[in-house]
This record gives structure tokens, C-alpha cells and sequence, in this order.
């Protein structure tokens, strides 16, 4: 059984059909779906989902693209939401540079009051990392030395470098169906070389379709294809990588029952 450790099941692209989703993703061998929230106004949606749904679990955070309008949601607002019991992580947050959709300094802000209430609620933090390697590993470990918390840079694609700068802090990495493409050759060295207790997998749906569903709407049960992928890179069989996927989340999100 696998487990997609990052999903928006409440986005376009998904929330039309989000039964038909669930069902095919459960066909498909997924055991767990985490679903992420990124701004606001989706945690109640979010929720609502998890509460309803056995197999899918919650996080709250806000994104880096919507850090400037969420100047309000600070440590104690995200640590009241992650008190409910369907929510197991804080975020997405982190850091893009790419889009400079928001402040830099905004959203170096919002990180920080993420990695707080992580660190407060005692539940693991999903990084988001573009185009700013520098200044988010600046400020996990500047984080680190205040207090320990626990996390995962999710949808990898950064460098190799960073990689194990992150698993020195501890922290595992999610790789999405971006290894599947042709173009990501240095992700997909590094995806090779990782150490299987610090991995897991995801599909960042409805983004993101892996090899062979380019060009379709991603959904959870394209994780499977990532993951055989992987396994094939890694000189893995699909079911071990799979225990140990589904065993490393288990680890990390402690609270999914």
C-alpha cells in the first residue's frame, strides 16, 4: 500500500469529481491521502474532507504566494486549527522566489510562524522550497537552534546539496511525478542516492502528473506510477519502497491513527 503524502484534493481539478478521486486512488493501492491546505479560506473545506473521509488526513498553513494577504494568520491561529484531531501537519509554507507572488520578507515571516506553531503543537511542517535554497535553509536551521521540530521538503526538486543540508536537520524528502520526467536528470540523481528511511512520495495533485498522465489533471492514484518510477531508479522493489514510504510518513505525521 502506498501512501500520497501531499495532495489538494479541494482544488479545481479534483473537487468536481473528488469521489470518483478517492475511489479510483483506493483501486490504486492508496492506503493515506494527505490533503493540504494553502491559504485560509480552504482549511474548513479541507477539514471537512478529512472528517469525512477515513483514509485522508488535514494540514493548515498558508503558502508563500499567499503570504501577503494573510498577515493575520499567525503562530496561535494555526496552532488553535491544528488542535482538531484530523490534522496532522502545519502548512504548506515555506519560501518561492520564483513567482515572488508575495513579499520576501513577508513570506520569510509567515515561514517563521509556521515552524512556531509546528514546533508549539508538536506536529511536522511541509516545506515548500523555489528558487530559494539559500534563505530557507538559513532559516531552518537558525529555527532549529531555537527549538527542534520535524518536517519535509515536499515536492523536491531542489539541489542535491540541500537535500542532505535538510535530512541533516532531520527533516525526509517527498519526491513528486516531476522525477518521471525526462528533464529532471539531476533530481532524478539525487532521488537515487536518498536514503530510503528519509523518503517519501506524493503527487502534489492536481499538478504535476507523472509519466505516463502528462498533460492530464494528477489525482492521488497517479502516485503509484511515481513510486514504480522510483523503485526502478533505485534499484527497488515497488513493494518495498512502498513499506518504507508508508512506514517513514507514519513516522513523521505520528498523529495519523
Amino acid at each position: 500500500m502506498l501512501i500520497d503524502s501531499h495532495c489538494h484534493l479541494n482544488y479545481k481539478g479534483l473537487i468536481e469529481d473528488q469521489a470518483n478521486v478517492l475511489e479510483r486512488s483506493r483501486a490504486a493501492g492508496v492506503d493515506l491521502m494527505l490533503n493540504i491546505a494553502t491559504r485560509e479560506s480552504e482549511w474548513d473545506d479541507v477539514l471537512d474532507t478529512a472528517v469525512r473521509e477515513a483514509d485522508v488526513w488535514a494540514t493548515v498553513g498558508i503558502h508563500p504566494h499567499e503570504a501577503d494577504e494573510h498577515p493575520h494568520v499567525d503562530t496561535a491561529k494555526l496552532v488553535e486549527r491544528a488542535a482538531h484531531p484530523r490534522v496532522v501537519g502545519i502548512g504548506e509554507t515555506g519560501l518561492d522566489y520564483y513567482y515572488d507572488h508575495s513579499d520576501r520578507e513577508r513570506q520569510q515571516k509567515s515561514f517563521r510562524s509556521h515552524i512556531a506553531a509546528c514546533r508549539e503543537a508538536g506536529l511536522p511542517i511541509i516545506v515548500h522550497t523555489r528558487d530559494a535554497e539559500e534563505d530557507t535553509l538559513r532559516i531552518m536551521r537558525e529555527e532549529m537552534e531555537t527549538g527542534p521540530y520535524s518536517g519535509v521538503i515536499h515536492c523536491f526538486t531542489a539541489s542535491g546539496a540541500f537535500a542532505d543540508a535538510a535530512m541533516d536537520l532531520g527533516f525526509y524528502i517527498s519526491i513528486s511525478g516531476i522525477v518521471t520526467f525526462k528533464s529532471a536528470k539531476d533530481l532524478q540523481e539525487t532521488a537515487a542516492r536518498l536514503p530510503l528511511d528519509r523518503l517519501l512520495v506524493e503527487t502534489d495533485s492536481p499538478f504535476l502528473a507523472p509519466v505516463p498522465h502528462r498533460g492530464k489533471s494528477c489525482e492521488p492514484a497517479y502516485v503509484a506510477d511515481t513510486a514504480k518510477f522510483l523503485a526502478n531508479l533505485r534499484g527497488e522493489s515497488i513493494e518495498q519502497l512502498a513499506a518504507a514510504t508508508s512506514a517513514n510518513f507514519r513516522t513523521l505525521f505520528s498523529k495519523v491513527a
